[in-house]
């Protein structure tokens, strides 16, 4: 049975903010604290293989917590610090082990990570993901540009297996008609939500808050749902009233990546 992990579920920031004195970093801080999160990253399991979704600067530790001393491929979603800080350190694994990992993202995300990373292709091959996309671990996987706020754009992926549909779009808001409709006849959509009502002016903003992420599933309808990307205005203690088969994802959470029946 394929499963899907989440090993780091914050926003780009995570939480405990280093600055904050708020009740969630508080709690974060705690020895059990169940609002701690680190920086984007799950991972895919199954019978056929695996794969990362993502290589955030919280990577190495993620690594450690769950007792992963290799990666050999990571599908990535955008080139923002948040999701590819990780990155160096992967290729360093790479280096004293003298294993090649393989990096998948579209063509302009592997362009603008070599910008910032030149020397990655010494200890990675990247894989560029086109219109028939690719397939990992038995996944055939499609990707699209999803509208990211002021921050530009990143890409979702919608992934199919197996009779198993699903899609994780991190990081997205206000999508137009044509970037929600691969959303639809999910059997599981993760999406990103940072706040539970942001305030602050659209122009500003790059990721749904939770009531318009709820407004969004009303659209699509999937049958089950995770809010990732979550900022510190979410408390896991609290009951938001969130409707049947919706949930907050929290660090080590797995998720059946297969039908009921």
């Amino acid at each position: 049975m394929d499963q899907l992990e989440f090993i780091g579920t914050g926003d780009a920031m995570g939480v405990p903010r280093v600055y904050c004195d708020c009740v969630v970093c508080g709690e974060a801080r705690s020895t059990s604290g169940v609002n701690r999160r680190y920086r984007a990253l799950v991972a895919v399991e199954g019978n056929e293989g695996g794969f990362l979704i993502d290589c955030g600067p919280d990577w190495r530790s993620g690594m450690e917590r769950r007792g992963q001393r290799f990666a050999e491929q990571i599908l990535v979603t955008h080139a923002h610090f948040d999701h590819i800080g990780g990155l160096p350190e992967w290729a360093d694994a790479c280096r004293w082990l003298g294993r090649r990992g393989q990096l998948y993202a579209p063509q302009e995300v592997l362009e603008t990570i070599l910008r910032q990373y030149p020397w990655l292709g010494g200890h990675l091959d990247l894989h560029a993901i086109g219109d028939e996309g690719i397939e990992l671990a038995g996944w055939r996987i499609r990707a699209w540009k999803v509208f990211h706020g002021k921050n530009g754009f990143s890409y979702a992926y919608r992934l199919e297996k197996g009779g198993f549909t699903w899609a994780y779009c991190s990081d997205s808001i206000a999508l137009p008609e044509e970037q929600k409709e691969p959303l639809h006849g999910l059997d599981l959509l993760v999406l990103g939500t940072s706040f539970y009502h942001e305030t602050a002016e659209f122009a500003t903003r790059s990721v749904y808050d939770v009531k318009e992420a709820l407004e969004l599933l009303n659209e699509v309808r999937p049958a089950q749902t995770v809010f990732t990307h979550l900022s510190h205005d979410i408390d896991l203690r609290r009951d938001y009233g969130l409707p049947e088969g919706v949930e907050f994802a929290a660090t080590g959470l797995r998720v059946a990546l297969q039908t009921g029946e």
